[in-house]
């Protein structure tokens, strides 16, 4: 007895029309653009979404940054608490320090500010890396401020306050270009 082959698979005619494709693509409203200017290729797509908008587009250099920042913030910290003497003397080179309350709390302020960078580290949303690189801004913005204030009323200019201050403007800008970058729009893919 002989085996009947099976006939070979055929297409049919209707799969490879063109016109009959995009006219499916239609009425499963596919292909074309949707509200956003997004152009889905297939109805799971529309329906699930699609993630590669919600990504960010990290900056080069940003999570090094978040890293530096964090291990800078903690660092100062844990100087403004256990050694607040120390601190205040490094740069502003005066051993009049009247409390050492008030150092410590700036160092606890400064902790917790640490404990968000490390924090925004592990995170990728975009709204959260923003928030963080503002709150970095603003304190590297205000502690400027107070910094050149402070040495303009005590009129005393030392080297450790020059590093300070240069420091604190460099980071401001490190931050504050981060922060743009971060939120730019990125291209559509």
């Amino acid at each position: 007895m002989a085996t009947k082959q099976p006939p070979p698979l055929m297409k049919k005619h209707s799969q490879t029309d063109l016109v009959s494709r995009l006219k499916t693509r239609k009425i499963l409203g596919v292909g074309g653009e949707d509200d956003d200017g997004e152009v889905h290729r297939s109805k799971i797509s529309q329906v699930l979404g699609n993630e590669i908008k919600f990504a960010v587009r990290e900056p080069l250099g940003l999570r090094l940054w978040q890293f530096i920042s964090a291990i800078m913030f903690t660092g100062i910290a844990l100087m403004a608490l256990t050694f607040p003497d120390q601190l205040y003397n490094a740069v502003f080179e005066d051993s009049s320090v009247s409390t050492k309350t008030s150092i410590r709390m700036f160092g606890g302020a400064v902790l917790s500010l640490s404990l968000i960078m490390w924090n925004s580290l592990y995170t990728a949303e975009k709204v959260v890396i923003r928030w963080t690189l503002l709150t970095e801004a603003c304190y590297f913005g205000v502690q400027l401020i107070v910094a050149i204030l402070t040495l303009i009323e005590n009129g005393v200019h030392s080297n450790g306050a020059s590093i300070l201050l240069s420091c604190q403007a460099l980071s401001l800008l490190f931050t504050i270009y981060f922060y743009y970058q971060v939120g730019r729009k990125g291209k559509k893919i």
